[in-house]
């Protein structure tokens, strides 16, 4: 006789405890993420684990591993919960808006977005468009905005502990040159050839600090100096008009805007990387953030976003922080 069917009863508290250590790999980090104490952690886990009848993680002192079975799980869990999650919010009604800040019409954010507003049509995810992650934490801080995009590495340790952040993508960086510039026949343009340039990397705009701080360490004994701040340039028309009218080189990434009159060229030798994370109030629960983070994961994996040329440079501090789980 066949076996009697058993319900499986694996709610969304479960469900979350096992994403959540799947993405921290540590379960002191997930518990403070969930506002639960490690011992509830644990025993959700083992109640999860009881009820697909596999380990899910392989646990060691000093490590914490998903195991195939977790691994071959997770995205089921992902799904079911983003599910949970705009079932729930269907029940209270129309939620909140989101407020994203995608740094710019070209962007890896706006690429985000819009994979997000694809896949979660109902929900409102909507736009803002002011570069800079230093000035976009303090906005998610104050309760003022709820996502951005950036260089998480930037910012102060302090303004760091109330973030959670998901790396989602290594920019390869470029140099925006003016089409008469020397450099501008080049395809791609070494760094040693900017020796004795100075390029505009946003120093004077207090919003875009950690990206000054990333040009600064790239420059460093290399001869190329930051160009001398310039109060903050907000928007596209007026960006255009003040590099046309100073007649600046720029330190750019590959996701950057079009601008007639200038080229925008590939650095190498090494290749410089801009890393890119996407960036929340930590303890943040909201439909619109699940479908953000689906669609950043989808997008990373599916475009090699995270991989690394041989020859790349990046700051230890920022690698440390965009390794995946």
């Amino acid at each position: 006789m066949p076996e009697p069917y058993t319900a499986f009863d694996a709610g969304p508290r479960l469900l979350r405890a096992f994403v959540t250590v799947a993405e921290e790999l540590h379960f002191t980090r997930a518990a403070a993420r969930l506002y639960l104490a490690q011992q509830a952690l644990s025993r959700d886990i083992r109640r999860l684990e009881r009820e697909v009848g596999a380990e899910l993680f392989s646990r060691t002192t000093r490590a914490v591993a998903l195991t195939a079975e977790g691994e071959r799980l997770l995205p089921y869990a992902r799904r079911v919960l983003a599910a949970y999650e705009e079932f729930a919010a269907a029940c209270a009604g129309e939620s909140r808006p989101l407020l994203v800040d995608v740094g710019g019409p070209v962007s890896t954010g706006r690429r985000v977005l819009t994979e997000a507003r694809r896949t979660a049509p109902r929900l409102e995810l909507v736009a803002r468009y002011r570069s800079g992650l230093t000035g976009a934490a303090e906005r998610i801080l104050a309760g003022r905005l709820d996502v951005s995009f950036g260089r998480i590495a930037g910012l102060p340790a302090d303004v760091r502990a109330g973030l959670e952040h998901l790396p989602v993508r290594l920019e390869r960086m470029t140099v925006l040159l003016p089409d008469d510039h020397p450099l501008a026949a080049r395809d791609r343009v070494p760094l040693d050839a900017l020796r004795g340039e100075t390029l505009y990397a946003g120093a004077g705009n207090p919003d875009t600090a950690e990206w000054t701080g990333l040009a600064e360490r790239l420059f460093a004994g290399r001869g190329i100096a930051v160009a001398e701040p310039f109060p903050g340039i907000e928007g596209e028309e007026e960006f255009v008009r003040v590099i046309r009218k100073r007649g600046w080189a720029v330190l750019a990434s590959e996701e950057f805007i079009e601008v007639s009159g200038m080229v925008l060229r590939p650095l190498v030798d090494p290749v410089p990387l801009s890393p890119v994370a996407m960036v929340w109030r930590r303890g943040l629960r909201h439909p619109g953030l699940d479908a953000l983070r689906h669609a950043a994961r989808d997008l990373t994996g599916a475009r090699g976003w995270l991989e690394r040329p041989v020859d790349a440079w990046l700051p230890e501090a920022d690698a440390a922080l965009m390794k995946t789980p």
